[in-house]
């Protein structure tokens, strides 16, 4: 029996084989741990300047502003708890981010709200998105901090980053964004941003699980959290993971170099797909439809149908709900009540999320299912 067709590229991507190109000789002869002086040291470690350089690259900004870390989460806890830890004003005990964030956010935050310091969560839209007035708002009271994430994983919808960092800037506030999702699908560019840090997952973008990145823009306050020896300028002690590195790089490489064409791709397919569900269906709901999007990104409901029971009906494609079933109970996806949806239909919502390697043929197939497991559901 063959694999289902894999539309959760959100989730996590398959390693490309480019990347994986790349990344072998690390994991078989070139074993040289990058801070020893001898030959194969020296190698490995021009072999992480070069990823350096490359994933710096791909953002625009300088080598020396990227530090690797073990994933998204490690680099957007560091971004957070680093410049709290870095503060010198300690009357401003402030945070502003959204309702929407990956816990890779939510979480530390909650946790600074647990010792004390004041989170403003930014409330979104209909359509998913946080108001700049909102931001604007927030910040009418000093803060440290802006952490609003780019893209949204549930949704896709792109958050006005541009337009937040600036009223940061304006108040000497940082300004941090959770550009996982984003990077290899639409444009990033840190100057254009304005924010002065940025989280980056490789397994987002092709590369393995496992290793990321931190942008720190330069002259940024930032304070270690893991304690040891020197690497990463002292910000990630512990010996490089020189292969996933390695893999990180060349990923991004190719993502800047392709990101027109894939764009395009995901973007026909990922039209393409609603298209065909709402002639069949009607009375489909896109979430976040209206706004501006990932170009590989479809978050619906079927009214009257919950999303899983929509997928256990479709085994001929792989995707996810935003529901999370907890000792048999369902809960409703955070992401879509805060845009105002209610529990029981948000309980319906399907993302599907198309990468590189989806054809048109995979989007006929996977749209078939669903009418398919919609008729059987309602009747």
């Amino acid at each position: 029996m063959n694999d289902p067709i894999y539309l959760d590229h959100n989730a996590t991507t398959p390693v490309d084989p480019t990347v994986l190109e790349a990344m072998l000789p690390w994991l078989k002869s070139e074993y040289g741990n990058p801070s020893s002086g001898h030959p194969a040291g020296r190698r490995a470690a021009r072999a992480i300047a070069q990823a350096r350089h490359q994933v710096a690259s791909a953002i625009g900004a300088q080598p020396s502003e990227i530090i690797f870390t073990s994933g998204g989460t490690e680099a957007s806890n560091l971004a957070i708890f680093g410049t709290v830890g870095a503060t010198t004003d300690h009357a401003v005990r402030r945070i502003i981010t959204s309702t929407i964030e990956h816990p890779a956010t939510s979480a530390p935050c909650a946790e600074l709200e647990r010792l004390g310091w004041e989170i403003v969560r930014c409330p979104v839209t209909n359509d998913g998105r946080v108001d700049v007035a909102d931001a604007q708002q927030a910040l009418q009271t000093p803060a440290h901090l802006v952490s609003i994430m780019h893209a949204n994983n549930e949704t896709g919808v792109l958050q006005p980053i541009s337009a937040v960092s600036a009223a940061a800037r304006q108040v000497g506030a940082l300004a941090h964004t959770d550009a996982a999702q984003s990077l290899g699908k639409v444009s990033l560019d840190v100057n254009d941003l304005g924010i002065d840090l940025m989280t980056i997952a490789g397994h987002k973008l092709y590369a393995p699980k496992g290793v990321g990145a931190l942008y720190v823009r330069s002259g940024t306050p930032l304070r270690r959290t893991v304690f040891g020896a020197g690497h990463e300028r002292g910000y990630r002690p512990g010996t490089e993971n020189v292969a996933f590195i390695v893999g990180l790089g060349a990923a991004c490489q190719l993502a800047h170099q392709e990101l027109s064409a894939r764009a395009a791709h995901m973007l026909r397919l990922r039209d393409m797909l609603e298209s065909e569900l709402r002639k069949a269906l009607p009375h489909l709901i896109v979430h976040g439809g209206a706004a501006a999007r990932l170009p590989n990104t479809c978050n619906f409901r079927i009214p009257g149908v919950r999303g899983a029971d929509l997928l256990a009906q479709c085994p001929e494609f792989a995707a996810s709900t935003g529901s999370a079933c907890h000792e048999g109970s369902w809960s409703p996806s955070a992401v879509l009540v805060a845009m105002g949806i209610a529990a029981e239909d948000a309980l319906g919502a399907v993302r599907l999320s198309i990468g590189t390697s989806t054809t048109p043929e995979d989007v006929h197939q996977a749209v078939r299912a669903i009418l398919r497991g919609t008729e059987s559901l309602c009747r």
